[in-house]
This record gives structure tokens, C-alpha cells and sequence, in this order.
């Protein structure tokens, strides 16, 4: 084994000082601190604010549908006023709304909003009319006047939210009053970016058309069977023939729907509430009707008593496992990956027959796997030391979720687990591309190969987010017994509560071992025999006969 270690040694120290290994070690923590933060930053910076034109012919609709943009604008700037307070609350604030200073009690958590804060968005959301008190520029400011007092003194700015929507005139060329299949056509131009026009001295790019027939309040259908027969006429009509009823809504950008659910939602509320009116039927009675609940409290059975209730925290507690089942399938792939190319490379350029010349075929294996292993781990410490560094950095006030996160991946087994089904994956399937690169002259033979192998691999990807919501059914239970796919499934339940039992635990890890070992002594056959050959690469058969042959001889120094 002294000189297998050798060999490992020089691996590692080959791997190490290449480009690719710094830069994979340094890219990941900036990869996750980007998705971290650029998410947030699109959602409210990179999106610009969307023009949109309001024909309404009817002269009923388009206050409604006004209203309605500027309700979703409030709720809006309420969201990210909520995000700023958490941040800046002073100690008194954090105290009476169940935060500590400096962090969040998890205990006072509901998957991550403050009971304080899921009120009032249920008042908003049950009387939207309060809406319209901060809608206006003078209730937007009394609103921060009064929530400020809460906060300290020494906060930065308050960054105000970007307006989502923002109606703006019609192109001079378009006319009100036409019919409106001649004004969709006289504004398809601009949806398209095809044209564009300016309004007070400002660019526009068309992004939507709301347009309301003069007939409309005829389209409101009442019962199910008023549906059915609007539905069987739009049926029996061909094609561009078949009516259009009700508001129609113009956009090229058919993938961003945002203002679309503003108008249908601002609609709903004002038919609703108009055939409230027209059954006769008291609008405050039905409110109070609408907002009666019965509580249904989701309830953990496996925690101690008193503290069933669920939390953010136990979510990410079942479902972390997967980011590392995830993470796990990637490290393996990578360093496995290392290990086939450096293989490949030193056969091309003769470097495997100086090598042959001083070890044995297998202690030049068994180096190579522990060298690149090392290499493997050490990367894998670096992610996840990585990781935990940046969710301590995000957890937070303003990022509870980052706190809760961290503290599941540190309460728990994950990370020893990690390592335990990196060593048995690693040594399972980096044998047999180790027994791949050996047969190969070249990266392109050797994709032929990987081809069939990634079939294979490709399986625990499409099983990672089925596992953990049945982690001891049937699936999960068979593909916990199968060699190929023991690391990953395993990993993706050892979260699950109750967790898997002492027998499948033991079994499973005592699988993957032998599986592993077994893996290592079949490739190691192949890898005797065809790391010095030459020409072709072997057929299926072929290795299968190299299994059964006697395995080569010593150091032949």
C-alpha cells in the first residue's frame, strides 16, 4: 500500500495546483451567494415598470381595473416595508413581536412570517378597500410615519419599491372609439416592439392592452349552466369566428402574467360584490361570513409535547436532505469525472507506462482513487464550510429562513451522513469510470461509454423531490436496496420523520459498502488488463471474459 499511497499523494498534489480546482472551490460559494441575492435583486430592480393602455368603451370597468393596479402596488410597497422593519426593528420592537436581538426565536416562527405581520396581511387581504388608505401618496407616507416609530434611529433610507405598472395614453394613431378588433390591430405593432411612441417626453414600450367592450356587463355568465352554454357556443364557432367575450388582454409577453392576475382578481372582487348587491344580500353580513375560520394546525407527531405546532424549521427539515442528496450526485459526477480524464490523459500521452514501470496496475488504482477521493473531499469540505459561512451570513431578521437553515444543517446528521454516502457513491462509481478511462484512448471513446452510464445515473435526479414525500413507501423503499442508487435515496431519508429504521440504516450502509468493495475488485480486473492496450477500445463481451481471467502479475521494476 506504500506505494499506492505514493501514488495518491501525487494525484492529490497534480490536482491541486490546476485552475480548475481553485476555481471550483471558490465558484460554488459565489454561485449560491448570487442565487442568494440576485433573485431578490430581479424581482425588484431588473424588471422594469410595464406601460400599459386602458380602452374602455363601457365607461364601468376601467376605475375597477385602475384600482385594482394600484391595490397590487400597495401591497407591494407593504412587502418590502415589512422586510425593512424586520431588519431595523429596535430591541423593545424585536422583544414585543417575539425577536431576540440579533436573531430570530424560532419558536415565535410560523413557516416564516410573524404573527403579527400574517394579521395584517389578512386584514388586507379581507377588506382590500384598506388598501386604497395607502394607495395614495399621503397614506403611504402617514403608514411609514406611524410604523417608524418602531425602528431605530440610525436605519439607512427606506428604499421605495419600483411601480409595477403604470398606464399611459394611447398612441395619437390609435382611435377610442373604434371598434375594438380595429384598435387590437392598431396596437399589435407596438406590443410587438415593432413601434413605440413617447408620452410627456418619456419612451414608451407598449407592454400590454386592456380593452373593454361597450356590452360588457352582458358577459357576465351567473351559474353553471350559464357557463356551459357560453362555452358550447365558443365551441361550435371556427376559429377566428368564435366571439370573444368579456375584457380582453393584449401582450406579446404572454410568460410575465403579473398584470394579468391584477385585472382578473380586481374583476372577480367587483362582480362579486355587484351581485351581492343586486340579490339584496348585506355586504358587511357577507364579509364577516366569508372571513369565519376554523383553525387546522398542522401538527408534528414525532416532536415533544408542547412544541408540535409546525415551523419553517420543520420543513426545511424534511426537505433539506434533498439539496444535499442533490450536491452529493454533483460531487460524485465531478470528481469521478476528474478521475476519467486524468486516466484518459496519462494513457494518451504513454505517462501510465513509466508509472506501470515502478507500481502494480492495482496499487496505481488504488492510488488514483484515494488521491482523487482526497481531492473530492477536500472540495466538499470547502462547499459545505462554504455554505454554512453563508447562511450565517444571511440569517437574520430580514432572512429567518437562512437562520432556520442553518440551524437544521448543524442540529443534525446531514453533514456526517454526506460524507459517509460520498465515500460509498465515490467508490462505487468512480471505480467504473476509472474501468472506462483504462479501455479508452480518448475522451470521445470514452463518452460511448458514459452514455449508458448516465442513463442510470440520471435516475435519482427524477426521484429527488418524489422521496421525501413518501420516504418509507414502496419507491423508496425498493431503491434504498439497490446498489446504484443506495447513496443518493438513503441520503434523501435520513431527514424523514420517523426516520428510517436501525435495520435499513445498518443494511443499506453495509450494501453500499460491500457494493462498493465488489465494484472496486471487477473494475480493478478490467483496469489490469486494459490500461496497456492500445488500438480500439474492447466490446462488452470482451470485458466480461477479462472478468473472468486471472488477474496480472506484480511491480515489474
Amino acid at each position: 500500500m506504500r506505494y499506492a499511497f505514493l501514488v495518491a499523494l501525487r494525484e492529490y498534489a497534480e490536482n491541486a495546483r490546476t485552475k480548475g480546482f481553485w476555481i471550483g472551490i471558490v465558484m460554488f460559494p459565489v454561485v449560491i451567494a448570487l442565487a442568494m441575492t440576485v433573485m431578490e435583486f430581479l424581482q425588484t430592480k431588473a424588471i422594469p415598470t410595464r406601460d400599459y393602455v386602458l380602452v374602455d368603451q363601457s365607461g364601468s370597468l376601467g376605475e375597477v381595473i385602475e384600482q385594482a393596479v394600484r391595490r397590487a402596488q400597495a401591497r407591494k410597497n407593504l412587502e418590502a416595508w415589512q422586510a425593512y422593519a424586520r431588519k431595523y426593528y429596535t430591541e423593545e420592537a424585536r422583544a414585543a413581536f417575539g425577536q431576540e436581538p440579533g436573531r430570530l426565536d424560532p419558536g415565535r416562527i410560523r413557516m416564516g412570517t410573524l404573527d403579527f405581520e400574517k394579521f395584517q396581511q389578512e386584514i388586507f387581504r379581507a377588506r382590500p378597500e384598506l388598501l386604497d388608505m395607502v394607495s395614495t401618496v399621503e397614506g403611504w407616507e402617514r403608514y411609514k410615519q406611524q410604523s417608524a416609530r418602531f425602528l431605530r434611529e440610525d436605519r439607512p433610507p427606506f428604499q421605495e419599491p419600483r411601480l409595477s405598472f403604470q398606464r399611459v395614453a394611447l398612441p395619437p394613431d390609435v382611435d377610442p372609439q373604434a371598434p375594438l378588433e380595429e384598435i387590437a390591430e392598431a396596437l399589435k405593432p407596438y406590443l410587438n416592439g415593432q413601434r413605440s411612441y413617447e408620452v410627456e417626453g418619456r419612451k414608451v414600450e407598449l407592454f400590454a392592452a386592456i380593452l373593454v367592450p361597450e356590452e360588457v356587463q352582458s358577459h357576465i355568465t351567473r351559474g353553471l349552466e350559464e357557463r356551459a352554454l357560453r362555452l358550447a357556443e365558443q365551441m361550435a364557432a371556427d376559429g377566428e369566428a368564435a366571439p370573444r367575450y368579456g375584457v380582453q388582454y393584449w401582450a406579446a409577453n404572454l410568460a410575465d402574467k403579473d398584470l394579468l392576475e391584477v385585472v382578473r382578481n380586481g374583476l372577480r372582487d367587483y362582480v362579486e360584490k355587484r351581485e351581492f348587491e343586486r340579490l339584496g344580500l348585506d355586504l358587511e353580513l357577507v364579509r364577516r361570513a366569508q372571513q369565519a375560520e376554523l383553525p387546522v394546525l398542522s401538527l408534528n407527531a414525532a416532536k415533544a409535547r408542547g412544541e408540535e405546532e409546525e415551523t419553517l424549521a420543520d420543513f426545511l427539515r424534511q426537505w433539506a436532505p434533498s439539496g444535499f442528496t442533490y450536491l452529493l450526485w454533483v460531487a460524485i459526477m465531478t470528481v469521478a469525472q476528474m478521475l476519467l480524464n486524468n486516466t484518459i490523459e496519462e494513457k494518451s500521452n504513454r505517462l501510465i507506462e513509466v508509472l506501470l514501470s515502478s507500481v502494480t496496475a492495482g496499487e496505481l488504482m488504488m492510488g488514483k482513487l484515494i488521491g482523487i477521493a482526497a481531492i473530492g473531499l477536500t472540495m466538499m469540505t470547502a462547499w459545505v464550510l462554504s455554505l454554512l459561512g453563508l447562511l450565517y451570513w444571511k440569517a437574520g431578521p430580514e432572512a429567518e429562513w437562512a437562520f432556520d437553515l442553518l440551524s437544521v444543517v448543524l442540529d443534525g446528521n446531514l453533514i456526517l451522513y454526506f460524507g459517509i454516502y460520498f465515500l460509498f457513491g465515490y467508490a462505487f462509481y468512480a471505480s467504473i469510470f476509472l474501468a472506462i478511462g483504462s479501455v479508452c484512448n480518448t475522451i470521445k471513446e470514452a463518452q460511448n461509454f458514459m452514455g449508458v452510464v448516465m442513463i442510470f445515473l440520471m435516475a435519482p435526479m427524477f426521484l429527488l423531490f418524489f422521496i421525501p414525500k413518501d420516504p418509507h413507501g414502496p419507491l423508496a423503499t425498493i431503491t434504498s436496496w439497490i446498489p446504484l442508487y443506495t447513496p443518493f435515496v438513503m441520503m434523501n431519508r435520513v431527514g424523514a420523520s420517523p426516520p428510517p429504521s436501525t435495520f435499513e440504516m445498518a443494511g443499506t450502509m453495509l450494501l453500499a459498502a460491500g457494493s462498493a468493495v465488489l465494484m472496486l475488485w471487477l473494475c480493478g480486473r478490467i483496469f489490469r488488463i486494459g490500461i496497456l492496450r492500445t488500438g480500439q477500445p474492447p466490446k462488452f463481451l470482451e470485458m466480461l471474459r477479462w472478468l473472468r481471467s486471472e488477474p496480472g502479475s506484480r511491480r515489474s521494476s
